[in-house]
C-alpha cells in the first residue's frame, strides 16, 4: 500500500484530508475538511492539472504560437484557444 501526504490545492491544509470516492476515470478524489472542497491528485486530462492554464498564458504572452504551445504542453489546441479567450473577456 502506497502512503502519500496529500495537501489541499485550495487552502494548503494537510491534517484533515479524507478520501471522497473516485472520479469517472477511476482516480481517487479527496475532500478537505477545512475548506470543504474536493480535488484530485492525478488527472487523466493534462489540461486540468494545476498550473497548466498559467503556463499557456505565459507562453502566449511571450510570443509562442497556439500550435507550438499546445505541442509543448501536450494539450489540445482548443484548450489553448479557450484559455486565451476566457482570459481576454472583461
Amino acid at each position: 500500500m502506497k502512503i502519500m501526504d496529500v495537501i489541499c490545492r485550495y487552502c494548503q491544509g494537510v491534517q484533515q484530508i479524507r478520501r471522497q470516492g473516485v472520479s469517472k476515470s477511476g482516480h481517487q478524489r479527496y475532500r478537505c475538511e477545512q475548506c470543504h472542497r474536493t480535488f484530485q491528485v492525478a488527472y487523466s486530462n493534462k489540461a486540468y492539472e494545476p498550473g497548466i492554464k498559467d503556463q499557456i498564458l505565459d507562453m502566449v504572452i511571450n510570443g509562442s504560437g497556439i500550435r507550438n504551445t499546445a505541442r509543448a504542453l501536450k494539450v489540445n489546441m482548443n484548450t489553448v484557444m479557450s484559455t486565451i479567450k476566457k482570459k481576454l473577456k472583461p
